[in-house]
């Protein structure tokens, strides 16, 4: 994994005294709390319902048993004992006492972590493949890319004040495990007909209030040219993005608005305004970020063979681990997703039982998934029941990777002041139905994604099935959707009808995959079933 240089230290040691001093201002009543806003929005420091909320970034995901280790102490020393991990691959703290929000960063920059750029009109941290440089199916680890980007987008002047938050994944397959095209930029690391690597541009995509899938705008830039086809993309949003309306002001309307043609020929022209002016980095700087993301030494004698004698270790197995590239091993999820527990939620100890199996099983390497999980990457089969033994132990041994029971969900009313409805509760009711009923298994893959308001957090927009919570004269209202898709078939979840309460909204649930049950072909999965049917059976059934 990266390695920070001198350069990289440096600037997160001077972010980490700047804000100190903001801070002190704010609590001596120097700084008002209009003038405090930005610089903390800067730092990842929300103003939540019950207390300041900090983000920390974790890039593309990667980070070591030590990093973990501090996410640990920061829970326990500074929060009520726990972490919230999140859809961008970061991990947020929800009771943070701005006394302390210095002394946390610091903490964090002793081993390389900051929360800059987390919040604000700004290009957000650069999200990535979970399984990035372990997958058998990638033509080479997106990483590097991630990484070049995240050094060119740090503390970028033009674009620090975007007309809106900025959002990157980077991917390196065709299948596509990083909801690639619903982001603000989408780049697939491809190989052309000639064997040359190069990427893939998708622009203009996005969840929240208007959903929309990016566009491919270009299907090949050399990667001596990728930076500067970003910077491309990004100078056009900058230049005719709207600053009157933050409800217009993604990149995804104005690539509504102009279409994607125009907007793609707009970029194309600045494009090679570009390359005259020199702005890509040396080749030898994406050579140099490489070296960090070299493969382990990986053990050339592992074995494939698993004793599956013990069913619950045989279960998690078949559940939980992802074929990997090299023969021997495999890749590990670790659930954060007990039956009715908080979606995302570790405490201190698990995520120091986390960090030591990295250190010990997986080169000392973890991955935060875009699904609120996290990933051991790299593990050796004949290891994996050493390691399901311990997170079994530890509460983290939930084989349901996939599955109804593994949802994804925002915090929601419970934290969030944004948020209309709380996500949790519900998340929480529905994988304990799932659990008692025992359906969980015999339904397969089935992605659910819930979110409290619009802005969709939990990526309702695609789930197989999506609930939204909305407030309805004061109450809170849950509606359904159907049909989504995140991965490389990409598509938007579209309402059922009419929202339900908090207990009709599981029994809704139920009664949708009672639909599914009854109507599907051989292996289907609910979603090819829906495809397949269509709206119609499930209305009928929800409405009557």
């Amino acid at each position: 994994m990266y390695a920070y240089d001198q350069y990289d230290q440096q600037m997160v040691d001077a972010r980490v005294a700047e804000f100190r001093d903001q801070a002190r201002r704010r609590l001596e009543g120097k700084l008002s709390e209009d003038q405090f806003k930005p610089l903390r929005l800067m730092n990842g420091l929300y103003l939540q319902l019950h207390a300041y909320m900090l983000r920390v970034a974790i890039p593309y995901g990667t980070l070591s048993g030590a990093q973990m280790h501090t996410l640990a102490d920061i829970a326990e020393k500074y929060d009520r004992g726990y972490g919230h991990f999140t859809t961008r691959q970061n991990i947020q703290y929800n009771w943070i006492k701005l006394e302390d929000a210095a002394d946390i960063l610091a903490d964090l920059a002793k081993v390389e972590m900051h929360a800059i750029q987390t919040s604000g009109n700004c290009i957000r941290n650069i999200s990535s493949d979970h399984f990035a440089g372990a997958a058998a199916d990638e033509v080479v680890d997106p990483r590097p890319y991630a990484e070049l980007l995240r050094q060119w987008s740090s503390f970028h002047p033009e674009f620090s004040y975007l007309p809106r938050k900025f959002k990157i994944a980077v991917i390196a397959s065709e299948q596509d495990r990083a909801a690639m095209r619903l982001h603000d930029i989408g780049i697939n690391i491809v190989r052309n007909s000639d064997g040359e690597l190069g990427a893939a541009f998708y622009v203009g995509g996005g969840m929240g209030r208007t959903p929309m899938i990016a566009p491919q705008i270009r299907d090949f830039v050399p990667l001596d040219q990728l930076v500067t086809y970003a910077e491309a993309c990004l100078r056009v949003y900058n230049r005719y993005g709207r600053r009157d309306n933050k409800y217009k002001a993604r990149i995804k309307i104005l690539v509504h608005e102009l279409g994607a043609e125009e907007y793609t020929s707009q970029v194309e022209e600045e494009f090679q305004h570009l390359l005259d002016s020199g702005v890509e980095p040396p080749f030898a700087e994406l050579e140099r970020i490489r070296t960090f993301f070299a493969d382990p030494v990986f053990d050339e004698a592992a074995q494939d063979d698993i004793d599956r004698s013990d069913p619950d270790f045989a279960l998690w197995v078949d559940r939980n681990t992802v074929a990997h590239k090299q023969d021997g091993y495999v890749s590990a999820v670790i659930s954060l997703k007990p039956v009715g527990g908080i979606p995302g939620d570790a405490t201190a100890d698990q995520m120091r039982v986390m960090a030591d199996l990295a250190t010990r099983y997986s080169f000392d390497e973890l991955r935060v998934m875009h699904t609120q999980n996290v990933v051991l990457p790299h593990v050796r089969k004949a290891d994996l029941h050493a390691i399901w033994s311990a997170l079994d132990e530890a509460g983290l041994g939930s084989p349901n990777l996939d599955t109804i029971e593994d949802i994804i969900a925002c915090p929601g009313l419970d934290y969030c002041s944004l948020a209309n409805a709380r996500s949790i509760p519900v998340a929480q009711k529905i994988a304990q139905r799932f659990a008692e009923t025992k359906k969980t298994a015999t339904l397969g893959q089935l992605k659910l994604k819930i979110s409290g308001c619009i802005n969709a957090c939990g990526h309702h927009h695609a789930g197989h099935i999506g609930i939204l919570g909305v407030d309805r004269k004061g109450v809170e209202n849950y509606q359904l959707s159907l049909g989504g898709s995140e991965a490389e078939d990409v598509s938007l979840a579209k309402i059922t009808g009419p929202g339900f309460d908090e207990d009709g909204i599981v029994d809704a649930v139920e009664t949708v995959t009672s639909v599914y049950e009854r109507e599907r072909e051989g292996e289907e999965r609910f979603l090819d079933t829906y495809r397949r049917i269509g709206m119609g059976p499930f209305k009928e059934a929800l409405y009557g």
